[in-house]
């Protein structure tokens, strides 16, 4: 599953950020990371866990203090990575999701693989959240795609 992560993510931040200069593009590779470190392995593992997520934006407040530029490109992939948790109901899973607080993450499937063909569904609601934003956003005009490639602002105007 990808683009109900993508959609999910880009819609939510979007309406509760507000911000005209949040940069978008780590925050999509962001909400999409605990499925491609875990899924592979068959199993939700510690990329599935709140600690990780947590510890990833500690590391990036840390590491930019004083550096606003490289600090919000940055911010976006922990905020990715809770979208992520959030929208994939990882925190269902006890000792997942509180990793390693609860113990061994255990047999835990990734929530992606469980839900069969619910995902088909969730493809497609994220798929209309995408589309909305390309709308919205005016991203068939090239000179507004490019400034989301190169600068990754979504504008409303």
């Amino acid at each position: 599953m990808f683009l109900w992560f993508l959609g999910t993510a880009l819609v939510s931040v979007y309406f509760v950020f507000t911000d005209p200069r949040f940069d978008y593009r780590l925050l999509l590779v962001g909400s999409l990371v605990p499925d491609l470190i875990d899924v592979p392995f068959g199993q939700a593992r510690w990329a599935h866990s709140l600690t990780v997520a947590v510890g990833v934006l500690a590391s990036v407040m840390l590491v930019t203090a004083g550096r606003k530029p490289i600090r919000r490109l940055l911010l976006g992939l922990p905020i990715g990575m809770m979208l992520h948790l959030t929208w994939d109901g990882a925190f269902a899973a006890t000792k997942v999701f509180w990793w390693p607080f609860a113990g061994s993450w255990g047999e835990s499937q990734v929530p992606s693989l469980e839900r069969g063909w619910l995902n088909v569904a969730m493809e497609a609601a994220g798929a209309a959240m995408l589309w909305w934003a390309w709308r919205r956003f005016c991203l068939d005009d090239a000179v507004r795609r490019n400034r989301f490639l190169r600068e990754g602002v979504l504008s409303d105007t």
